[in-house]
C-alpha cells in the first residue's frame, strides 16, 4: 500500500537540513531503486522555486511500504529526525487516484 509521509521543519533548522541533506537522500535513492516512491520534495518555506534562507517548511515523501507500522518505522529512521529537522512527521496511507 502506498503512504503519505508528511516532515514538519522546526524554527530556524535550514543549516540542520542541508548537513543531512545527503543522507536522507539516500534512503530516498533506495526506496526510488526498490520500485517504491512515487515521489519525494521540500516543501519551500515563501512561494519561490528557491526560497534561499527562507528554508523550507518541511517535505513529502509518497512511498509503497507492506504496512502503515513499516511506514512509521521508515520514516522514524529519518536522519532529518536525527538531526533536528522536523518537528513532526505525519504518516498515513494514501490512495492514488490520478493521474
Amino acid at each position: 500500500m502506498w503512504y503519505a509521509i508528511e516532515g514538519h521543519d522546526g524554527p530556524d533548522v535550514l543549516a540542520k537540513r542541508l548537513a543531512a541533506r545527503g543522507d536522507h537522500l539516500a534512503r530516498l535513492h533506495a526506496l526510488r531503486d526498490a520500485g517504491r516512491l512515487m515521489l519525494a520534495g521540500p516543501c519551500p518555506a515563501i512561494d519561490a522555486e528557491d526560497p534561499g534562507p527562507a528554508g523550507f517548511s518541511g517535505s513529502i515523501v509518497i512511498a509503497e511500504f507492506p504496512s502503515l507500522e513499516d511506514a512509521r518505522t521508515w520514516a522514524d529512521a529519518d536522519p532529518y529526525i536525527a538531526a533536528g529537522v522536523y518537528a513532526r512527521v505525519d504518516v498515513r496511507p494514501f490512495k492514488p487516484v490520478l493521474p
